[in-house]
């Protein structure tokens, strides 16, 4: 183990470390030397909330006993066996993934969230023969070439010089600023099924292999989609002989309340793509699940998908580890419980705070969008800013020890889903001091 202060961590990390998503020169990381549980501490002893599960992963937060003596068991025996191998941690994990999806035949293990994606358009491809993927604008699949043209957010201009063909995005639906007078949301699930099907008919049904969703939007600010829109994602796909592939990197895990968050809303899947919460964040491990028929495809047709490190032993054993403990925890019965006292929380807070816009919870993934006038809803921050999207508001919070993740005006609040009642609201408190100075800010 590396030994060092809190000095030459950063300058270290200054000098040779590239930060992913930001501007070198102006970063001021904090120096973490320990954590347990929920919390962060700095090598000045200060303690933080880890209010967004660091990137929505950790989420049975630090010091699993049980998940590191599964890894160092997993070592004991041996650390690294090729995929064309058999490894008992491998093999288990891909059996409790197939039983606990429901519907799902077969799971093919990668190395993170993008890797997963990737892999799903490929496979989606290979079996239908089509070549177009369909993606939401507002959504995020991943920064790899084929991950990153697959979402939608801005942060796809980077791999779009040139775009790779085939990836096709539309318009989803986002309640909060529709500016139609539906009167229900119903009838906005309506309009934006009727739009997506013209869409499909105009790009060729023949062409389309899949369509790509979040159930949940996550890192464009928890949106959750109106009743009826994803059954009637699910009818397009039917009538259309599309396949519908659900991306749960970072909503899988019980985050939403339920093991996939796509389950909230009475749907099915033809594949679902994982990671993050499969091993906690322990150590990096995603998949893809299939459904039956996409496995008896490859029964007879090879799987030319794969690199040395899919489904190391390690991360599988972290994997079995981590699915033991949320059962041992009733992880999903608790974050039902506690995510019902985050939701009331927060619109609380929005009742006093005339900075939040907008409050969108389910389970322990939550988001509040933050404006100038709640009447206009002008954002709080303008669309030419976002680099530095929140930045001082995310600032002010740390000062307080409540470390958290933003993007453009949304301030995410996902904690492990191993947080307590009053450990919540200790952090909800910090919050609301936070929120009272960005009011009088207005």
């Amino acid at each position: 183990m590396v030994f060092m202060d809190e000095t030459e961590v950063l300058l270290n990390d200054g000098r040779y470390n590239l930060r992913p998503w930001v501007r070198q020169k102006d970063q001021h990381p904090l120096a973490i030397e320990r954590a347990e549980g929920i919390f962060l501490w700095d090598y000045r002893g200060k303690r933080y909330f880890d209010m967004s599960s660091q990137l929505v992963n950790v989420n049975l937060g630090y010091g699993s006993r049980e998940i590191n003596r599964a890894i160092a068991e997993q070592l004991e025996r041996f650390a690294y066996i090729a995929p064309a191998h058999g490894a008992a941690s491998r093999s288990a994990l891909a059996k409790t993934l197939v039983e606990k999806s429901g519907g799902m035949a077969k799971v093919f293990f990668t190395c993170g969230g993008a890797e997963s994606n990737d892999n799903a358009a490929q496979i989606a491809r290979a079996f239908t023969g089509r070549a177009k993927i369909f993606s939401a604008y507002r959504s995020y699949h991943g920064s790899t070439q084929g991950a990153g043209n697959l979402s939608g957010d801005p942060r796809r201009f980077a791999v779009e010089r040139p775009a790779i063909p085939g990836y096709i995005k539309f318009m989803a639906p986002y309640i909060y600023r529709e500016t139609l007078p539906f009167k229900t949301e119903e009838e906005i699930s309506a309009h934006y099924l009727w739009v997506l099907r013209e869409q499909i008919l105009a790009e060729g049904p023949q062409n389309i292999a899949a369509i790509t969703l979040e159930a949940v939007a996550g890192t464009s600010g928890v949106i959750i989609p109106p009743k009826g829109y994803l059954p009637g994602i699910r009818k397009l796909c039917d009538e259309f002989g599309i396949l519908l592939h659900f991306d749960e990197v970072m909503t899988g895990f019980y985050r939403t309340g339920t093991l996939f968050a796509f389950q909230n809303f009475g749907v099915t899947a033809d594949i679902i793509t994982f990671a993050k919460g499969v091993t906690s964040g322990y150590v990096p491990l995603g998949g893809v699940l299939v459904s039956h028929k996409i496995a008896a495809f490859y029964d007879d047709n090879p799987l030319l998908c794969g690199l040395t490190y899919n489904g190391h032993p390690l991360s599988c054993a972290a994997g079995n580890a981590a699915l033991r403990v949320y059962d041992e925890l009733h992880i999903e019965e608790h974050v039902r419980r506690l995510g019902a006292a985050l939701r009331n929380a927060l619109l609380d807070l929005e009742q006093r705070h005339p900075s939040i816009g907008n409050v969108r919870s389910i389970g322990l993934f939550s988001a509040l969008e933050l404006v100038k006038n709640r009447a206009t809803k002008e954002p709080l921050v303008s669309a030419g800013n976002l680099l530095d999207a929140l930045s001082g508001i995310i600032a002010l919070l740390r000062e307080r020890g409540f470390l958290t993740i933003g993007r453009n005006n949304n301030i995410m609040i996902a904690p492990p889903l191993i947080i307590t009642e009053s450990e919540l609201n200790e952090a909800l408190n910090i919050l609301d001091e936070v929120l009272s100075i960005v009011d009088g800010s207005l």
